[in-house]
């Protein structure tokens, strides 16, 4: 697939998450964490729930760019269904993406996720890009 047909997905893919976002919603019982990007107003509200070591559901709500809430709409289904620990390795994996850093593609699959590399090429969205990774990392810093 040439470059510019995988960029083109790739924004179809940022896009109908924006659009269509996954998980979006208060879970009324879990932990709550909000955060905001003074630099650009993004802001969101992070809610999941835990049993054990376990993230059995994440929600978001929340205002931003595109980046901003595509990334959240992709980290909360990422992150379902994982243990804390995995959740958090993969806010590392994530992290490494957003500074331009190669991740081993066949020990893991980002899925959608990947889209979002190329937002390494611009500085200024990057915050935009982990706010929400961000605010999972304080919540279960925190917890």
């Amino acid at each position: 697939m040439s470059f510019n047909n995988l960029d083109t997905l790739y924004r179809q893919v940022i896009m109908d998450h924006y659009k269509r976002p996954r998980n979006k919603g208060i879970i009324d019982e879990g932990i709550t964490v909000d955060m905001n990007n003074p630099t650009c107003g993004d802001r969101i509200r992070l809610t999941m729930k835990t049993e054990g070591d376990k993230v059995v559901d994440a929600k978001f709500e929340g205002e931003g760019c595109s980046i901003s809430m595509s990334s959240a709409s992709m980290m909360t289904e990422a992150i379902k269904g994982q243990t804390i620990e995995n959740a958090l390795k993969l806010s590392n994996i994530f992290s490494d993406l957003m500074q331009g850093k190669e991740y081993d593609e066949e020990e893991l699959d980002l899925g959608d996720i990947e889209a979002l590399q190329g937002v390494a090429k611009f500085p200024a969205r990057i915050k935009c890009a982990t706010l929400s990774w961000k605010a999972m990392e304080k919540a279960f810093k925190e917890d």
